[in-house]
Parts: structure tokens; sequence; C-alpha cells
């Protein structure tokens, strides 16, 4: 009986790599489709949500909005930003848009394990960096950087919000 068990084995193990691709699979979220690129007006109402809620805040970041692939569209920098900031906030919002999620997403993947996530090219792993979806196509994303991660995706959500206003 146990010449079987190698077998047995090998078939545990199969099912256990198909079950783990399934769930792989279901976890993924659907992606927006990509749309037509973000026109210069609507990335300067982002910017301008993005700019209140950092002033709000008394934060000073760089905001940068780049098209659905990535390209920049808009730029502003706040006086006294850190100066590492500038291509930061760039980064953050191509890597929004080459991947359509989150910045966050890549740094929660970093902290969750899988490190393979920094061999993706053109991934900026930090929360800061967010798709802009209209009308259920991304159009674009933005990037905010100069202050914590959490801080930045809050000051990038604030400029989609002032989209929808």
């Amino acid at each position: 009986m146990h010449m079987h068990m190698p077998k047995l084995i090998a078939r545990v193990a199969c099912a256990l790599t198909l079950a783990g691709f399934v769930a792989a699979a279901v976890a993924q979220p659907a992606r927006p489709s990509y749309g037509q690129a973000i026109a210069l007006e609507t990335a300067k109402k982002a910017a301008a949500g993005a700019v209140a809620e950092a002033k709000k805040n008394s934060w000073n970041v760089a905001i940068a909005i780049v098209d659905n692939h990535g390209m920049l569209i808009y730029y502003e920098m706040m006086d006294d930003t850190q100066t590492g900031g500038a291509n930061t906030s760039i980064e953050k919002a191509r890597t929004s848009a080459l991947y359509r999620r989150p910045s966050k997403e890549f740094e929660d993947n970093i902290a969750g394990g899988r490190n393979s996530v920094l061999g993706l090219p053109g991934v900026t792993p930090v929360d800061g960096g967010l798709p802009i979806v209209v009308g259920g196509k991304m159009i674009g994303a933005i990037g905010i950087s100069g202050m914590a991660g959490m801080q930045d995706g809050q000051i990038a959500k604030a400029g989609i919000d002032a989209l929808g206003k």
C-alpha cells in the first residue's frame, strides 16, 4: 500500500496548487477598462481637490496627474515640499495608471510577503497613487507625495472625490 503513497502525495500537492491558483484568481478584483485619456481641465479639477485637502491639513505635497497610459498631464508642487516628493508623486500616479490599481495594493502585497512585486517594471509600492475612473473607465491616475503614505493616500482620494462635485 505504501507504493501508492507517492502518487497520493503528488495528487494532493497538485490539488493544493490548483486551489491556490483558483483562490488567487478569485481574490483579484476586476480592473476597470481603459477609457479616453483624462482632459487637462479634469486633471486640474482633481489637483485642485488634492490641494484643498493638503492645505486644510497644512501638508506640503507634490501632485501629479497622468493619463490612462502613465503620461504626465498635470503637475503641481506646493512650496516647501520635500524634494524627493517631486518624482515620487509622478511614479505613484504611473504605477496606478499602468496597473489599474492603487499603488497601496503593491505596498500591501510586499507587507504580506509577496516580494516578487518588486520585480514588476514601473511599480512604486507606496500609498498615494490612485486610478481616476469615470463612467467605469480608467481615464488617468493621481499621485501624491510629500507626507506619510497614508496622508498622501488621503490627499489623492480628495482629488478623486473633487471630480464628483
